[in-house]
């Protein structure tokens, strides 16, 4: 297990180390965070900086870290470097820029800060993907819970009793002020995702599993050959950089009552989620014997849900990996409020008015609820790693703007703009069988139709990461040295 654990240590000393450089980029103040300036009783609320961690942990420590490390674990151990290295010099770096941005901005929500620094143009993209993202997100962050909660209960409570449950708690944590549900129960919850945290990762110690090295097996152990490009990068998603957080920030922006409280609060809890995600990604690769033991597991069970409910160890270990999910999703609905809100210029601390935004997005989470939840998976993965890169872009320019090294912001947007470009060719859901049959004359599925859609993806999308890096240094680092 020597690999698992520097994996481990590494995230610890990222913290510990390169999110203090990350903060000196936009160093704290004295200046009144926008919970002490203007409280308003519902979203405006200071909080104490442990309530603004653990809800904060606990709104971005959904299924991604979860399903998604699973997921990433079929490609073997290499899905440790991606996650350790994602999470320090690309998720937390996201994390914190677009928390602090947000509270430098009233607690603007990121389409705002988009645009503000892309442009009106990108403003309006970003809320289009912004609330897009965040119904995926209620909707996959319901049915998963849904499903685990039906296994632990008897056969009357079906996934569609659970469901409903869920769907009824996420339209109160939606509409009500943020104190008298997320603010008052996720203590506990936050209890409970630390208790499933050691279970899992305990049992891995104690009951003595082998844990493939990566210096033994740093090539692709895909069972099906998928090549680990872009597609792990994509997979991991939240264990490793997530746009979503970028969507959850803003709300603890609005509580947090001193600027020096940032760097925990958000680059804190994005390292906090990479550990949840090197756990599980260990539980996947070793609790199977290897990666062709978790692709049969994962097939023959019935859904990643059941896959949890396999790995898990104790009742309270099976409680946090629900309340994960679920105390992610009803914060994606209540940061699709919050944006739609900002974009329409809505008042939220009359009651009536937040029902006007409540209401249309729970039904709309309730009706993707029937769809397959393996497709919806994917396309928020995707969506998912998009957003991200444009909230990358934005904190880059801010930092050109105000003359300070954005290379830590550059260099991962470059990198984040070739993954999604590269991932939307070549992938299934995307363009990636038009691609193969174009290039082979005919159709193809699995490994075959990706390897060929990526004669064309590949290049394709390294030319779209470069445009987008000289497009920044053209447009602004160039602008703002001539100034």
């Amino acid at each position: 297990m020597l690999t698992f654990f520097i994996a481990l240590l590494t995230l610890v000393v990222g913290f510990l180390t390169y999110s203090v450089v990350v903060e000196r980029l936009l160093p704290p103040d004295d200046r009144e965070t926008p919970a002490i300036a203007h409280p308003d009783g519902v979203d405006y609320l200071p909080l104490p900086i442990w309530k603004s961690f653990l809800i904060q942990l606990l709104n971005i420590a959904g299924l991604g870290p979860i399903f998604g490390a699973l997921s990433g674990a079929l490609w073997g151990p290499v899905v440790y470097f991606w996650i350790v290295f994602g999470t320090i010099f690309a998720g937390g770096v996201h994390d914190y820029f677009s928390g602090m941005l947000s509270e430098r901005h009233n607690g603007a929500s990121i389409s705002e800060i988009v645009g503000i620094y892309l442009g009106p143009q990108m403003k309006t993209v970003m809320r289009i993907f912004a609330v897009v993202l965040l119904v995926l997100v209620g909707t996959t962050f319901s049915t998963g819970p849904a499903g685990l909660l039906a296994l632990l209960t008897p056969k009357s409570l079906n996934v569609t009793f659970w469901l409903a449950i869920i769907l009824v708690y996420y339209f109160l944590a939606t509409l009500l002020p943020i104190d008298k549900i997320i603010g008052r129960f996720y203590p506990f919850f936050g209890a409970a995702l630390i208790v499933m945290c050691v279970g899992v990762g305990g049992g891995l110690v104690v009951q003595g599993y082998e844990l493939p090295e990566m210096w033994n097996s740093f090539a692709n152990l895909h069972p099906r050959a998928l090549p680990i490009w872009p597609l792990m990068f994509i997979t991991v998603a939240c264990g490793a950089i997530s746009g979503f957080h970028a969507t959850q920030s803003p709300m603890m922006a609005r509580c947090i009552t001193s600027e020096y409280q940032g760097r925990k609060v958000f680059y804190g809890a994005m390292v906090a989620e990479g550990v949840i995600a090197l756990i599980w990604a260990a539980a996947g690769v070793s609790v199977y014997n290897g990666t062709q033991g978790l692709w049969d597991a994962t097939t023959s069970l019935a859904g990643q849900s059941a896959l949890v409910y396999d790995i898990c160890i104790g009742v309270l270990a099976m409680i946090g990996v629900i309340v994960c999910p679920i105390t992610s999703g009803d914060t994606a609905f209540r940061s699709a409020r919050l944006t739609l809100a900002d974009w329409f210029g809505i008042d939220q601390k009359p009651r009536t008015k937040r029902l006007l935004l409540s209401v249309p997005l729970l039904l709309c989470g309730a009706l993707l609820s029937n769809m397959n939840f393996q497709v919806i998976w994917r396309y928020f993965s995707w969506s998912n790693q998009t957003l991200a890169m444009i909230a990358l872009w934005a904190a880059a320019v801010f930092l050109c703007k105000v003359h300070h090294n954005f290379w830590p912001l550059a260099i991962p947007a470059t990198f984040m703009s070739a993954v999604s470009s590269t991932y939307i060719l070549v992938a299934p859901e995307g363009f990636g069988p038009m691609i193969s049959k174009m290039v082979s004359g005919e159709p193809l599925t699995g490994a075959a139709a990706i390897d060929a859609a990526a004669k064309v993806g590949y290049p394709v999308g390294i030319a779209f990461a470069a445009l987008c890096f000289a497009i920044f240094w053209f447009k602004c680092v160039r602008t703002n040295a001539a100034e």
